[in-house]
């Protein structure tokens, strides 16, 4: 490998070491009902998430509440020796994507049948420290 190579690859491996991120796939509720509760978290620091997630009335918000604690214990494992309040940690970027369809007939009027698509999607989230970037 090329010094020029390995200082970017070093460069990046610096980055990601500050960054933590956890995915959801085949999620069984649609792209669009999972993007309305992804649209208020992001950007939020994590306890104040926690808290809007979890006294969200809606059904996909139990879901990302799950996985923002997933986030959360995969930066702790990273990150062993700082505490998750001194790291100043938010919601970087949270992504959702349409996944599989399963596709069912529903009889209809005439003899007709008309196709249910039963949506999934998979959902990223990726948790940045307020504190390494502000140094950069």
């Amino acid at each position: 490998m090329g010094v020029r190579k390995k200082n970017t690859a070093d460069k990046m491996k610096e980055a990601r070491k500050h960054i933590a991120f956890a995915k959801l796939n085949n999620c069984p509720t649609s792209p669009r009902k999972m993007r309305l509760v992804a649209d208020i978290v992001r950007g939020v620091e994590i306890n104040k998430a926690l808290q809007i997630l979890k006294f969200n009335s809606k059904e996909a918000s139990r879901k990302v509440e799950k996985l923002l604690i997933s986030a959360i214990a995969n930066w702790e494992a990273k990150n062993e020796g700082e505490s998750v309040e001194d790291a100043g940690l938010f919601i970087k970027e949270i992504k959702v994507d349409s996944g599989s369809m399963l596709k069912r007939l529903r009889p209809a009027p005439q003899g007709r049948a008309h196709r249910i698509r039963k949506r999934s999607n998979h959902v990223t989230l990726v948790l940045g420290s307020k504190i390494n970037s502000e140094s950069k």
